[in-house]
This record gives C-alpha cells, structure tokens and sequence, in this order.
C-alpha cells in the first residue's frame, strides 16, 4: 500500500530512558510502514538540554505555537541525584512546566479502557477525565535555602521598583526553606473556559477542588474566577446539556471521586492534577494505560505519555536482563497526534490510521498478549506475557492494525 501522506509536520519532541527506546521502536513497527511521517525533531533528552542550556525545550514549545501540534516522550526532570548521575550544569527545570508556561494550555488526562481489566475501585463504571491547569505553582517557582537568624518575607513592587506590599512570611530561627509560587487571573481564566468548553462537548459534569479555606487569596482566586466565568457564560449552556458545575474542597472531591461511577471531568491545580492523574491512572489499571494532551487557549496541542521514563526497567535493560514495559501511553501519544494533524490538515486517512492503531493495540491486550503490569488487572484466561527486549507487544499490534 501506499504510505499515508501528510502536509504539516508533528513537532516530535525525544525523550530519555526507556520511553526514549520505546519512542524509536514505536516509529519503526507501528507508524514509519504506513505514514509518510513528517516531523521537526527536538531532542529533549537530558544530555541535549543540558548542552543546549535548555534552550531546545523552549524551541520545540514555540515549534508547537508554529506548527499547532506536538508529540512528545517522557523526559527526566532532574534531582539532586541526577545531576550527579548526568554531570549537569545545574538541576534544570521540568521540560514539561517550561512548555506548558509556553503554550499556557490545559492537560486532560483520561484512561485507556480495556475490556477484561477492571479498576482497583470496583465502582468506576466510567472514564474519570483530569484536567490539570498547566501553568504556575511550584513548577514555575522560586525557591530558597534560609539561614537561622534570617527573614523570608513576599514583596510587591510597582513597574518602577517602589514597594507596594509586605508581608512577613517567617523569622527563621533556625535553618529552613521558602518557596514562592504564583498564578495569573488570565491564565486561570483560559484554564476554566477549556474545562468548561470539554465538559459540554463530552456531555460530562465538572468538578474542581481545591483549599480556599486554607489558601484564602491563591485558592480562592480560582473558586471566584471560575465561577463567575460559570454564571455569566455557561450555566444555561450547562442545563440544557443536563450536566452540572461543582466547586468542592479538595478533599472532599478525593473522597466524591473514590465513591463515585465516574464518568466526571475533574478539574485539579498543577500540581494537584499531577498527582491525582497518576492516583486514578494506576487505579484504572497502569499508569502506562492513560492519554494525557496539553491544549493551549489558542488551540494548539502536544500529546504525550502521562508516565515518566521507566527508570528502573531503562537499566535493567542496559544491563542485559528482561523486562516488560507498557507502551500503551506512548502508542497514544502519537495516534493523538496524528489524529488531530489528520483532522486541522483535511486528511481523513491519517486521523483513520491513528483510530485504527488504537484499536488494533486495545485488541491484542484483550486477546491475551500485554505488559507484566496489565497481567495481575487481567479477569481473563489465555494471558501471554510479553518482554521488552523481544518487542514482541509492538510485533503483534503491528499484526493486528
């Protein structure tokens, strides 16, 4: 057959470890036979960013705003450890904070469902989608070692350096830490309207939590920017959809979401949803099992896998030894991608491609053939266990598609 031509190249942005393997793999067996692929490459693996002075990430996301679609691999966010371990110049910032500053867009994360593996709660009867605000908080932080004897104190000045506001945030009588984070009413505001927006177009109700009771101003700040947004622009819309928008404590949304069917858009802060979306990934099975897109106001996307780089299977395999790792969320970070190109570019044979490699992955798990995570979730008979090394998972995909 003839290879499936595009017009505008996907934003490919590499990664690390052994999602980086994978990632090279999933190009050769499942998309390079039938797609003509186009695509302007960034490597954001943690030597290059080191190298580069982590200009490439802000490269590859100002690419996004360009080009309108991304495809991204895992990426390192390095540690203390890690700089030791890579020999950095310093301990760069998440990839993914930088890019989402970026692009200022939107995550929703929602899980891969498959017939045969049931949830940790039996309740879920329905995809829980999470959308995590993509901008501020602490990956976009600053952050301080203080000394004994010495003051932390948050300070507004005026365009022309004069000091506005001070408060006293704590007399360090001994040694300790401060860490200052901020948001922004427009981003907050971009962010509501694209909940708002998936909400009625999946015909789901909506739910944000978070801890205005505590967080008088930064909390609170998002409960008012949403719900006026809410009463002013969507609440008609809303009923007549038959769904419904909830502002709740946050921990009170926890204990909502574990008792509940699902089928709800939750709504989380960044670092909230960074957390909460790796609770209800691993609940609903593996948290190489859940499609994770960033979507900026401007409707620009980059999809990616909403796992990190499998560190321990990555030196397992350097090292000789077997492993079975999940490539499900990396197969859908590109079927996303390809999908959306196909669908902004008019080409209904790439966006069909993509659907098509979605369900041929769903049915080979569901015929017995997966990952050593999936197996324990499995209510089936008839399990093959598959081996990284063999890339036999992708080897019977590519037969299924």
């Amino acid at each position: 057959m003839a290879k499936i031509k595009m017009k505008t190249p996907l934003v490919e942005m590499d990664g690390d470890e052994m999602t980086r393997v994978l990632w090279k793999w999933i190009k050769e067996i499942l998309i390079q036979p039938y797609v003509d692929l186009k695509t302007e490459y960034y490597d954001l693996g943690l030597p290059e960013r080191d190298r580069t002075d982590d200009k490439v990430t802000e490269q590859s996301a100002l690419a996004t705003l360009k080009y309108g679609v991304a495809v991204k691999c895992a990426t390192i966010t390095p540690n203390a450890q890690r700089v030791k371990e890579y020999g950095l110049k310093q301990m760069w910032k998440s990839p993914n904070g930088t890019i989402r500053r970026i692009l200022d867009g939107t995550v929703f994360r929602a899980p891969i469902l498959v017939d045969g593996i049931t949830p940790y709660v039996p309740s879920w009867q329905k995809p829980i989608v999470l959308a995590r605000h993509a901008y501020g908080d602490i990956y976009n932080s600053v952050e301080s070692r203080v000394k004994a004897g010495q003051n932390a104190y948050l300070l507004i000045t005026d365009n022309e350096g004069n000091e506005v506001e001070r408060k006293l945030i704590h007399s360090f009588n001994a040694d300790g830490i401060a860490q200052g984070v901020h948001n922004i009413d427009k981003s907050i505001g971009a962010f509501a309207r694209s909940c708002f927006n998936f909400a009625l177009e999946n015909k789901i109700s909506m739910w944000l939590g978070a801890k205005d009771t505590i967080s008088k101003t930064y909390d609170h700040r998002f409960k008012d920017i949403f719900a006026e947004i809410y009463e002013n622009e969507y609440r008609a819309e809303f009923e007549r959809a038959g769904i419904y928008y909830m502002y709740t404590l946050i921990d009170d949304v926890v204990a909502r979401i574990m008792r509940s069917e699902g089928g709800v858009l939750w709504v989380c802060k960044n670092y909230d949803g960074d957390v909460m979306s790796d609770m209800v990934a691993t609940a609903y099975g593996s948290l190489g099992m859940m499609s994770s897109v960033l979507v900026s106001p401007d409707g620009k996307y980059e999809f990616e896998a909403a796992h990190g780089t499998v560190t321990r299977h990555y030196y397992k395999w350097k090292d000789g030894e077997s492993t079975s790792t999940n490539s499900v969320a990396t197969i859908w970070a590109w079927t996303g991608a390809l999908a959306k190109r196909g669908e902004l570019d008019g080409i209904p044979e790439l966006t069909a491609f993509a659907k098509k490699l979605e369900a041929a992955t769903v049915a080979t798990i569901e015929s017995g053939y997966m990952t050593g995570d999936l197996i324990p979730l499995f209510k089936r008979e008839g399990v093959t266990p598959v081996k990284t090394e063999s890339r036999e998972f992708l080897k019977k995909i590519a037969e299924k598609l």
